[in-house]
């Protein structure tokens, strides 16, 4: 950090939306063992205080000015940095503030004041006295001219599965020790000097392939070029059976960058507790399906990574854009064309779970004749009577439960005793730091990037205000007609339910972490209730079982998630071969 005392001429170099409240003058400058200090009184004209920490770069990083959002972490742990120890429950997680830049030129300043939001102290004013660690970030932005004829501005992915403080080109500073009173009239100044390199690319293997192949509509609705990745895991025989052709089994879930399922060598001595029981299970998922006792199917993973997520949900959206369409009609058929799919609906099979579970069904209800199963575990609501414990049709507020004349506050995620973690309200003021505007890249933003209308400012339209936690009547409308696959099924049940017959199997443990349970029992109560044809689905529920339930034997460990895949392997296979066609192809693959 340098120590320079600025003074007047200073002012209008602060990039940031309350560029006015920098003070007009600096007293006296003092040092600390490993940050720079300027001390200032406030202004005696206007009234206003200075930040208290100003973050800039140099040109040897940008020549350029550039978009984004600028964080300060403060730690009070000396051990790792602080950019990696903010967390979503707020007992757990050290503190942040985020300020949005526009056009932060070298050399100019990104400036946090008291009253910019924090999380989860929501001021610098409530920080105690004392010695911190403090460490900047700049998470960049893209600017995009969309096919719809907004510009927004947006954090890209770089391959890093959308994560503001792993982000590869993201500048940021060295950890600094400080001490710091928010009732002393000062300024940190911190200086962001490394830029997060670029990450390794995962080499092909015997077995694993790597596919990144450009996508036509979303590099429409983007106006620049979009990507699509793909995991494929080839099966046993692949490459001496030339005449055989494969079906294929979709995992649906958050952004992997590489295959994680296999081990090539047994367990060493060194390993115990889960690491070894991981260990035991990869190496025999791995011999299993090197040895044809598994199902021979192409496995697919897709990389669907973002400038809103670390997926995309896998559907058209009116903001994130038509990922339905790329991945089910370009990078679907690419995939089988290339390693020699089937090619047919009914040789194509989903399952995921969370956030995969979602994909899986809904990919399966608004595709219902490309796909023969879906298995969904612990899914995202699949009812928005059940949005988490939110009711977005019923309740007027999202974070409150209100009475005449007291109020309880919303919960969002709960530890396996039940006590709660963390808050809605609270997760959302975590995302509110995060990003503005939707940018936040965590969980509520994406959801309502995926399910609202483009808001008037061509972001996502909010289904509830991020501050107050009001629901919009109107965007929940929306979101039923377009999103709600509890009310979709309802809706179009007479042409839906004839080709979802045998199709939709859905595992939740009764205390999920995030309370995705209650909209899975709405979701089969209105299937119960179906006719012509009727069909009550396959619901698997995990008694006292948290997130995420993968059906038995009911571990929610990694291990778990690869016995769930050889699990619908072989029910996927069944299922095919019960329903295949006449003249379908169920021989070249089963040799």
């Amino acid at each position: 950090m340098s120590f320079i005392i600025q003074f007047t001429q200073r002012t209008s170099r602060i990039a940031t939306s309350h560029f006015t409240r920098y003070a007009l003058a600096c007293l006296a400058l003092f040092l600390l063992p490993s940050a720079s200090i300027l001390r200032a009184q406030q202004n005696s004209l206007t009234n206003r205080p200075l930040a208290k920490f100003l973050v800039s770069f140099g040109s040897e990083l940008s020549a350029t000015p550039l978009d984004g959002r600028v964080f300060v972490a403060i730690s009070t742990v000396s051990n790792g940095e602080p950019r990696f120890q903010i967390a979503e429950q707020e007992a757990r997680s050290q503190q942040l503030f985020g300020v949005d830049v526009d056009g932060l030129k070298p050399g100019d300043y990104a400036a946090i004041y008291d009253d910019t939001l924090g999380y989860p102290v929501r001021s610098l004013k409530e920080i105690p006295a004392g010695d911190y660690y403090v460490q900047a970030v700049l998470n960049k932005y893209t600017t995009f001219h969309l096919s719809n004829g907004h510009t927004v501005k947006l954090p890209m992915d770089e391959g890093e599965g959308q994560h503001w403080n792993s982000k590869p080109g993201n500048f940021f500073s060295k950890p600094e020790k400080i001490h710091f009173d928010p009732s002393v009239p000062a300024t940190v100044q911190i200086r962001l000097t490394e830029t997060i390199p670029p990450i390794a690319q995962p080499p092909d293997t015997d077995w694993v392939k790597h596919i990144r192949m450009q996508s036509q509509a979303l590099t429409k609705f983007y106006g620049r070029p979009m990507f699509l990745g793909a995991i494929v895991v080839i099966p046993e025989g692949w490459t001496t059976h030339p005449n055989a052709h494969y079906p294929l089994l979709v995992n649906q879930g958050h952004f992997a960058r590489d295959f994680g399922g296999f081990r090539t060598t047994p367990p060493t001595s060194d390993l115990q507790g889960p690491q070894l029981q991981r260990a035991q299970t990869q190496y025999q998922f791995y011999q299993d399906w090197t040895t044809g006792k598994l199902p021979r199917m192409l496995l697919l993973i897709i990389q669907h990574a973002n400038p809103y997520y670390d997926d995309s949900y896998a559907v058209d959206s009116a903001n994130v854009g038509p990922y339905g369409e790329a991945i089910n009609h370009e990078l679907v058929p690419y995939i089988e064309k290339q390693f020699r799919g089937i090619g047919q609906g009914w040789a194509r099979a989903l399952y995921g779970g969370s956030t995969g579970g979602w994909e899986t069904l809904a990919t399966q209800v608004f595709y219902p004749d490309d796909y023969n199963g879906a298995w969904g575990a612990c899914p995202d609501p699949v009812d928005f009577h059940g949005y988490q414990s939110v009711n977005i049709y019923d309740d007027n507020n999202a974070f409150w439960t209100i009475g005449p004349f007291g109020r309880i506050n919303q919960p969002e995620m709960r530890g396996a005793n039940g006590i709660v973690e963390a808050t809605t309200e609270g997760s959302n003021q975590w995302e509110l730091v995060l990003g503005t505007h939707g940018r936040s890249g965590e969980q509520w933003d994406i959801w309502q990037a995926v399910f609202s209308p483009v808001g008037p400012d061509g972001y996502p339209a909010e289904i509830f205000n991020q501050t107050t936690g009001v629901i919009d009547k109107t965007v929940a409308e929306y979101w039923r007609q377009h999103y709600d696959l509890t009310a979709i099924l309802q809706r179009d049940w007479p042409t839906l339910g004839p080709k979802l017959v045998g199709k939709l199997h859905v595992m939740v443990g009764t205390a999920d972490t995030y309370y995705l349970d209650h909209a899975v029992h709405l979701m089969q109560r209105a299937l119960e209730a179906s006719a012509n044809p009727h069909y009550a689905a396959d619901f698997d529920y995990g008694v006292d079982q948290p997130h995420c339930y993968t059906g038995p034997p009911g571990s929610t460990t990694r291990e778990g998630g690869l016995t769930f895949t050889q699990r619908v392997l072989k029910a996927a296979e069944e299922q095919m071969l019960r329903t295949a066609p006449s003249g379908a192809d169920v021989t070249s693959w089963r040799y």
